[in-house]
């Protein structure tokens, strides 16, 4: 059949002209809401039989609104379609939205037509029906109009989000002449193709049909069904010879509605006429393919919704054809409040959950009238509200989401029934091997599942996506949510979970890359089926699980968990299989494991309580019983950081130089590497710059030497652990210059590997370098990402480290008061979780925040507190920083001793050298050399001063440099 044929020939039509045909179709038909009916064609609005007087600008403001009923058409917008050309104060647009209001009696009797929506403009929020007048039809067809619109199932107020895909298909049809719609149980198949039929019904000449074949259960009856829809009368014997021959000379459009479940007959006919009439032309909705020759297939795909982003608006949410359905359906069940920010995410959420399926989200929508968006989505949870009811109007099957999978599961064989209600156990995605290990069972043949889920797949039962080397399935949430209910009434809900645990369990125990910690490896393989890993601990670890499987399954989990940083979860499935496990039964492997996962999640979201020694304890214990030399490297990598973290800093060279020889002993290259960085680390802290810079140096040497390295042991990265440390330890010696490319790269390696925990540790500690160099703005960007990457993933204490970092750059910006406020807070925070590596460094920044308010007495007990707990340490990094804050608190009280603050610098300066902190060394030099220079020791300060800056070798250019630098030119 040719285009001509169709009426969207060159002659008659242009892109444009078929673009436009649904728009066209509002200009042709009468809206109809309360009392009143507004006929866009006469420019008329009427009440009954009575015409209702209205101005024209007004009667212009009413058509605009009602052509987007239920959403906000802005000022700009009214403005523009009423004075064109003209500009106009808004204040005439008010004028006559009140003469609106006042001819419809808006506010009257509750009635509600017009909502001001401040800010934005107006909305229509009156239902609207719609019926097409006869003088909108071209002169041939207004005889045949009642006849017609029998055939045909009125067109909806507005269709939301299918404009393009009406259009595609109109553009089908002008090439092909049998189309079938092909898409899951209410997407919105049929009123796509009833848009259709109205967007042809001019093409047509008013021959189009509307067959809906799922009141039929018979097959034989679908021609005679097709013959009684167009007036035929035919014959009992054989009703499609009268059907063809009926059609054979006629320009029709067949719309052939629900034809999955007489697919054959369908199919049948459909290839009949398409064969045997030239001039019909056949649409057709199912959930699977017809699979007849000639057939077009166009799949419907579900409505586009927003993905899930924490900070989505509600402009942004409405983007999405999901949501403005919605939101649409909400407001003809009587919700009248426009979508705030705040229920933005909620909507998206309901329209997630959902899988974007049209009628699943009108029936939600409709409850919002009564329960509103929130209690919507608390609703939800009831296995998505399967009984709500919809449109009184609607076909049965449509009525509520029982019904619409109840029609889809009968017509299903007894094996694709077990099939699909054993593949609801998958959370999200699955593979088609995880499918036939979980649903084949000895009465099936492998062969035979594989077809079933072939064949559900047909039947847009179960969804696919495609990726670089493989098909994944998985049913939409609405489908799983009712295949769980019937997989539970066929009792088989235990057994198959159990099943689907051991799949996974499996899977998992079977990778050695995951199990050997190379987590970077296995997180894209494994990542995407978190949620079903979720689903098996969750029940394997419930009262109706396996204690078994549940401790073997939260073990070889353990590392997955970690690698995608959900610490939280790890940590608590970890307690609830520990608190399983029978320590008789020979399950230390797995209780080693277990207490190695909870030390290490504990620790990076609660802080370094007993419990987190305790657990590194007893997994030492046991993998020193075990012989497990990799676990014991792993566990005293986790007991260093724990003692670097409560600021042992002496107990923790100890435990690095254990792991050292543990290491040597078991040959294991990357163990040695591991623990001089663990040295270097310590060594750092502990205030020996010089060692902290060889064995972090010598690590680096020897991880080149290995090439390819996993420098993560026990969640830490300890290569950017160390390039930290070497950096701090750089900048300490004098070489600010390597320390702050050093800790760069530090920064630009976490930030690639993109592993939240190192992320943090290389802004904590990493960062710092560039404040003490002088560079304050970059110092506080740094913070400010930790800060929001550590509430990101909830890691308490990194938070804490943010916010105290930067309260330290604050004082030292000069705002002192705001500087305190974040240490303070900082401070109680991480005293509360025991995390003391940096107390002392912050401590000094509080004194320091204390000295520039003028809190003298504070500060100097400040201070005297944090030298007692550094000296309490052996030594710590920073101490002698702390006797030059000391110093410089002491020459600024009223009562100023001067000897007192002459020998704590010089205790400082002593102290530095030993470390060899020349940057330290060079501070307190400057605050010693303005001593002596107020007292006329000015050639005493200027050796002393010129001595220290001489040994530098870069880094001129920082801010203490140039300070000595700018005090030795005033002492010449």
């Amino acid at each position: 059949m040719s285009e001509d044929y169709l009426g969207l020939n060159s002659n008659k039509a242009t892109p444009e002209t078929i673009a436009d045909s649904l728009d066209n179709l509002r200009g042709h038909n009468d809206l109809k809401f309360g009392p009143f009916s507004l006929s866009v064609a006469e420019r008329q609005l009427r009440k009954g039989d009575h015409s209702i007087p209205l101005g024209s600008r007004a009667l212009d403001v009413l058509i605009k609104l009602t052509e987007r009923p239920g959403e906000v058409v802005t000022n700009k917008e009214l403005v523009a379609r009423v004075w064109p050309d003209v500009v106009v104060e808004e204040a005439n647009l008010r004028v006559q939205i009140a003469a609106l209001r006042k001819a419809l009696g808006d506010g009257i009797d509750n009635a509600r037509y017009i909502s001001n929506v401040p800010g934005r403009g107006y909305c229509f929020v009156a239902t609207i029906a719609q019926g097409v007048t006869r003088e909108a039809l071209p002169p041939h067809l207004a005889t045949n109009v009642t006849n017609q619109m029998q055939k045909l199932p009125p067109l909806l107020t507005r269709m939301v989000g299918r404009d393009e895909t009406v259009r595609a298909l109109l553009s089908q049809m002008t090439a092909r002449r049998f189309v079938s719609i092909v898409g899951p149980g209410g997407v919105g198949k049929t009123t796509v193709a009833v848009a259709v039929g109205h967007a042809l019904l001019d093409a047509f000449q008013g021959a189009v049909v509307f067959v809906d074949l799922g009141a039929l259960t018979d097959p034989r009856l679908v021609a005679t069904a097709v013959a009684s829809s167009l007036g035929v009368t035919t014959s009992s014997q054989d009703p499609m010879l009268g059907l063809l021959g009926f059609l054979r000379d006629r320009r029709t459009l067949l719309i052939l509605d629900s034809c999955e479940h007489l697919i054959d007959a369908a199919a049948q006919l459909g290839e009949r006429v398409v064969n045997e009439t030239p001039q019909a032309h056949i649409l057709a909705t199912s959930r699977e393919a017809l699979r007849a020759e000639g057939e077009h297939v166009h799949l419907l795909y579900p409505l586009d919704t927003p993905p899930y982003r924490p900070g989505l608006s509600a402009d942004e949410a409405l983007q999405y054809p999901a949501v403005q359905l919605f939101m649409d359906r909400a407001f003809a069940a009587g919700h009248y409040s426009e979508l705030s920010d705040t229920d933005a995410l909620d909507v998206a959420s309901i329209c997630r959950r959902l899988d974007g399926i049209a009628l699943a989200i009108e029936l939600a929508a409709s409850r919002v009238g009564n329960l509103g968006i929130n209690g919507t989505a608390e609703l939800l949870d009831n296995r998505f509200g399967g009984v709500w009811n919809g449109r009184r109007t609607a076909l049965p099957r449509h009525q509520t989401l029982n019904s619409m999978l109840d029609w889809s599961y009968n017509l299903l064989s007894d094996l694709e029934r077990l099939v699909l209600c054993r593949l609801s156990i998958f959370v999200g995605e699955f593979t088609i091997t995880a499918a036939r290990d979980v649903a084949t069972e000895a009465e099936f043949e492998d062969a035979h599942v594989m077809q079933a889920v072939t064949d559900l797949v047909a039947k847009s039962l179960i969804s696919t996506k495609s990726g670089q080397k493989s098909t994944n399935y998985r049913l939409l949430d609405t489908t799983r949510a009712y295949a769980l209910a019937k997989l539970a009434d066929r009792g088989e809900a235990d057994r198959i979970a159990r099943r689907h645990a051991e799949t996974f369990c499996r899977y998992l125990n079977d990778d050695r890359n995951l199990q050997s910690g190379n987590v970077d490896e296995v997180l894209v393989k494994y990542a995407w089926q978190i949620g079903n890993v979720r689903a098996a601990l969750d029940w394997a670890l419930s009262a109706r699980g396996d204690r078994a499987i549940g401790v073997e399954l939260a073990a070889c989990a353990a590392p997955l968990l970690i690698g995608m940083s959900l610490l939280d979860e790890c940590a608590n499935y970890c307690q609830c299989a520990l608190a399983m496990i029978d320590v008789t039964s020979g399950d230390a492997r797995l209780e080693m494991i277990l207490q190695q996962a909870l030390a290490l999640s504990s620790m990076f979201t609660k802080g370094n309580g007993n419990e987190v020694r305790a657990a590194i304890d007893r997994g030492l214990q046991l993998a020193e019983n075990l012989n497990d030399r990799p676990h014991q490297l792993t566990l005293l990598a986790g007991l260093n950081v724990f003692l670097t973290r409560i600021a042992d800093f002496s107990g923790s060279i100890e435990v690095a130089q254990r792991a050292l020889r543990v290491a040597q002993a078991d040959k294991n290259a990357a163990g040695i590497v591991m623990s001089e960085w663990m040295l270097g680390v310590s060594q750092h802290l502990a205030g020996n710059q010089a060692a902290a810079q060889r064995h972090c140096e010598d690590g680096m040497i020897h991880a080149a030497e290995l090439g390819a390295l996993n420098p993560n042991w026990f969640g830490y990265d300890h290569r950017v652990r160390a390039l930290v440390a070497l950096a701090r330890a750089l900048w300490l010696r004098g070489l600010s210059d390597q320390a702050s490319r050093a800790a760069q790269q530090a920064i630009d390696e976490a930030a690639y590997r993109d592993q939240p925990t190192s992320v943090c540790i290389s802004f904590i500690y990493g960062a710092p370098v560039f404040r003490w160099i002088g560079d304050l703005d970059r110092a506080e960007h740094s913070f400010d990402q930790l800060i929001k990457c550590a509430e990101r993933y909830s890691l308490a204490p990194y938070r804490a480290l943010g916010i105290a970092l930067k309260g330290e750059v604050m004082v030292a910006r000069g705002e002192a008061d705001k500087g305190l406020r974040l240490v303070r807070e900082a401070l109680a925070a991480l005293y509360s979780e025991q995390h003391k590596i940096l107390l002392t460094v912050f401590t000094a920044a509080l004194a320091e925040g204390l000295r520039k308010t003028g809190q003298l007495e504070e500060a100097l007990l400040t201070l005297n507190g944090a030298i007692s707990r550094a000296t309490s340490c052996g030594a710590t990094f920073d101490l002698a920083d702390l006797l030059r804050l000391k110093a410089e608190v002491l020459m600024e009280m009223p009562q100023g001793d001067r000897e007192a603050a002459l020998n704590s610098l010089k205790e400082s300066m002593e102290l530095a050298r030993e470390q060899s902190a020349l940057a330290y060394e060079l501070r307190s030099a400057i605050v010693l050399a303005r001593l002596l220079s107020k007292s006329g020791q000015r050639d005493e300060a200027r050796d002393i001063l010129g001595q220290v800056y001489g040994r530098f070798t870069e880094g001129h250019e920082t801010s203490d440099l140039k300070l000595a630098s700018s005090l030795l030119r005033t002492l010449q």
